[in-house]
């Protein structure tokens, strides 16, 4: 007689919680299957790299996806809202749960694993947001929440007779030692310390951006690519319509460089100083602030005057102007998310 192992699929984000999930279900005999997902707003070096990692450790294949275009529309009108920044993590759950429901089905799985802790997150941890996350995912008890999976309701598994309820954790709270303990006695390495804050989307500066963006032109608005350009440079919204961004060393420089199309591209001509790019139906009056702004920023003394080029596709002009001032008290008004 052949023993077919049952399999599920693990949401491994490269984090100690779904490393830990990942362990405990391999140890209770099941197979599992590594699933990462990009969204295209995680901040820090190695998340991939680190979940490739413990795949290999583990002994799992992992399946990287990319789900940074379905996420996008997630960002932009969230069902469940905002948290605390511009993050609007139940719709991000549910979106990640509704994905590994899709390859588990793909890969002829069972159910589902992540490594969510009961009241780990004030917004989409707490029991309620757990339940919602299953039963809008279309998952239901399929989703298993190994960490805590004591503390909350019945499990495919479990109604299948395929473990028993105390072989779940009871870890809940936003304490990480039960974790790290385990880590530990597990010879666990592989995965990213705990930190809070992997998520562009809850950093100060872009969730400022972001939000002045979709107020200033509308959360649809917004081409994809945009996005991205929120990441790099200082940012001025100068008026209602007009937005300046100024970069502040030689790398942004070369960024804004490539974000130029349909932009006025701004350069300091006669000192050292920054790449400038001006968003919006800028006229006469704003192309001077925004050229003086830029120069501010550039190597020139503050009553230097200085020579800045404008272009916008095949028009050139170049302005003469006297920096702002380093104390204009319209720079901090003016300024996005700094």
């Amino acid at each position: 007689m052949i023993l077919v192992m049952k399999k599920a699929v693990a949401l491994l984000s490269g984090g100690l919680d779904s490393a830990l999930a990942c362990t405990i279900t391999l140890q209770l005999g099941f197979e599992v299957v590594g699933l990462n997902l990009s969204t295209g707003f995680c901040v820090g070096q190695g998340r991939c790299d680190t979940a490739l990692a413990l795949a290999s450790r583990l002994g799992i294949p992992l399946r990287l996806l990319d789900v940074g275009k379905e996420f996008l529309e997630v960002v932009r009108a969230p069902q469940h809202g905002y948290g605390s920044a511009m993050n609007p993590c139940l719709d991000c759950r549910i979106l990640m749960a509704r994905t590994a429901g899709a390859v588990m089905e793909e890969e002829g799985a069972l159910f589902v694993i992540t490594g969510e802790v009961l009241q780990q997150r004030p917004m989409s941890q707490h029991r309620r947001a757990l339940d919602l996350v299953a039963e809008e995912s279309g998952l239901g008890e399929r989703l298993v929440r190994p960490l805590s999976g004591r503390l909350l309701g019945p499990t495919h598994p479990e109604r299948m007779g395929w473990i028993r309820r105390e072989q779940w954790l009871d870890i809940q709270g936003r304490s990480r030692k039960r974790q790290l303990a385990l880590a530990e006695a597990w010879g666990l390495t592989e995965f990213v310390q705990p930190s809070g804050g992997c998520c562009l989307l809850l950093t100060r500066p872009y969730a400022a951006r972001l939000r002045d963006a979709f107020a200033a032109r509308g959360n649809k608005a917004l081409a994809e690519e945009e996005f991205a350009l929120l990441r790099f440079g200082r940012h001025f919204r100068i008026s209602p319509t007009v937005k300046v961004i100024v970069g502040r060393n030689e790398t942004e420089n070369a960024v804004l460089g490539t974000f130029a199309s349909g932009r006025w591209l701004l350069s300091v001509v006669t000192v050292p100083g920054p790449v400038s790019l001006v968003e919006g139906a800028a006229g006469g009056e704003e192309l001077e602030l925004a050229a003086r702004l830029a120069a501010r920023y550039s190597d020139a003394r503050p009553d230097e005057p200085v020579t800045v080029r404008l272009s916008v596709g095949d028009a050139v002009q170049e302005s003469r102007v006297i920096p702002l001032p380093a104390d204009d008290p319209r720079i901090a008004r003016w300024m996005i998310g700094d």
